[in-house]
């Protein structure tokens, strides 16, 4: 996964306007991320063999290569440079693993991410911040993504943790912060049902309801406190399909 030596990057990147060219961030040498970090990353996406985990950056494919091997996953890995793609196709074969994973040379900037389950990324700030809009917009809803080091410009992580490095590692700091990110249904608007009306307020995963508390949404499952009882339900589309106090309750968008 391509570092981007952000560490040392770091102060220019918060000091500097804005990165003038997108060349300017790509001339940034590679650095591998640690073991631990790479294994945590996947632990906390909840990595399973049904998952497509596409790793934006993904420098010599250990992230790709690792969902492959202990999860089952497929991969896919965005590279711009062109040594560390073959680099990467050479360690998946190593690996056992290559009819699992593909890597691609490409901008992760223009890459198709709508299909991934699990996204990984750990990139620069500004670059993040351009992707910030395609994660909410493209990808579906309980698609996971996982950043290291840098978060999302206003959109509150579902999980963080520090991840202690060994030893080796140490040059980039005793530790590492990761995000995780659940990417949510749309569940704003008015919806009615028998008798019933939930006018849901949104941003990102945090969502309030008139007249309820206790609001949660992760993915498509939402959920809410009525006088009556808890409803737990999904969204999907156009419906809320759920149950209060035992009984199955739709409800549908208002247009």
């Amino acid at each position: 996964m391509r570092i981007a030596a952000a560490l040392l990057l770091a102060s220019f990147a918060f000091t500097s306007p804005a990165v003038e060219t997108d060349d300017a961030f790509w001339r940034v040498p590679f650095i591998g991320t640690p073991d631990e970090v790479v294994e945590r990353m996947l632990e906390l996406a909840g990595t399973r063999a049904d998952d497509l985990v596409v790793d934006l950056g993904s420098g010599d494919g250990r992230i790709v290569i690792g969902a492959a091997k202990r999860f089952g996953a497929r991969g896919l890995g965005i590279e711009r440079e062109a040594d560390l793609v073959k680099e990467s196709r050479e360690n998946a074969r190593r690996a056992g693993v290559a009819e699992r994973v593909r890597f691609e040379r490409g901008d992760v900037l223009q890459a198709d991410i709508s299909r991934a389950t699990v996204v990984t990324v750990y990139l620069l700030p500004q670059l993040v911040e351009r992707l910030q809009l395609r994660f909410y917009s493209e990808l579906g809803p309980g698609t996971r993504i996982v950043a290291h080091a840098f978060g999302l410009s206003g959109w509150r992580p579902d999980r963080e943790e520090t991840v202690q490095l060994a030893r080796s590692y140490r040059y980039q700091g005793s530790e590492s912060r990761i995000f995780l990110w659940i990417v949510p249904a749309n569940a704003r608007g008015t919806w009615s049902g028998e008798g019933r009306k939930a006018r849901i307020a949104q941003n990102y995963q945090a969502i309030e309801v008139d007249g309820a508390s206790g609001a949660t949404l992760s993915g498509r499952d939402i959920a809410w406190d009525w006088p009556e009882g808890r409803f737990r339900g999904r969204v999907e589309g156009a419906l809320i399909k759920g149950e209060l106090a035992g009984k199955a309750l739709t409800l549908e968008r208002e247009r």
